[in-house]
This record gives C-alpha cells, structure tokens and sequence, in this order.
C-alpha cells in the first residue's frame, strides 16, 4: 500500500498516454483519434507538473527569516498552463473540421484500404 501512495501520482500518467495511444492505434473513428491524442497530451501535462511538485517548499516570494527553503519553480506550472489552453484550443478546431468533414463526407470513420494496395487518400 506504501508503493501506491508513493508511486500513484506518476501512474495516472503512464495510465492516459496508455489509454491514449490505445485509442490512437485501435480505432478508425476520427473523434476517438482526436480523444486519444486529447488523453495522451493530458497524460504529458499532468506528468509535467507532478514531477515539478516539491513537499515542504514555499512560493520564490514568500522567504521565511532568510532561512534557505526549498523553492517551487513556477516556470514548468505557467508552461503547462498555456500548453492547456493550446490544447484546448487545438481541440475544437479538430472538432470543428470534424463536423465539416462529417457535413461533406457523409462519415467520420477512417477509409479501410484494399487488401494488397497501399491507403491512398483521394483529393
């Protein structure tokens, strides 16, 4: 039980980009494409900021006494936060090139490609 609360934070993770490259490979729907890239960035950003965490350190502004204390670094924070939002962003501009492809197309679903012959994708 001790391995888990010492190792949980870094397994959620290794779970979302697992899942995520899951969906990437299994399935031929472009919107379970899109969810599983979603997952594995989410996995990333999650990632990043678990291994940015300290216990026991305080804000860079806040200095007790003058006493040396360990320090939180914000950089890697404010990175993921804007790679958030990016992602956010990137995400409904798949969802909307989704619909319009739905609209002209008729389907979301990846072509299968013949036996023997290579996926071509026709203009």
């Amino acid at each position: 039980m001790e391995t888990i609360a010492v190792h949980g934070p870094y397994m959620l993770p290794v779970v979302l980009v697992t899942i995520g490259v899951y969906a990437l490979i299994a399935h031929r729907n472009y919107v379970k494409t899109i969810v599983g890239l979603f997952l594995v960035q989410s996995g990333i950003i999650l990632f990043f900021i678990v291994i940015a965490a300290k216990s026991g350190g305080t804000v860079p502004i806040l200095l007790e006494n003058g006493e040396p204390t360990p320090l939180h670094n914000p950089l890697p924070h404010a990175m993921m936060l804007t790679a958030i939002v990016v992602g956010f962003v990137t995400l409904g501009v798949a969802m909307a090139i989704l619909r319009r492809l739905q609209v002209e197309a008729g389907s979301i679903q990846q072509p299968e490609p013949e036996p023997g012959k290579p996926a071509r994708i026709d203009p």
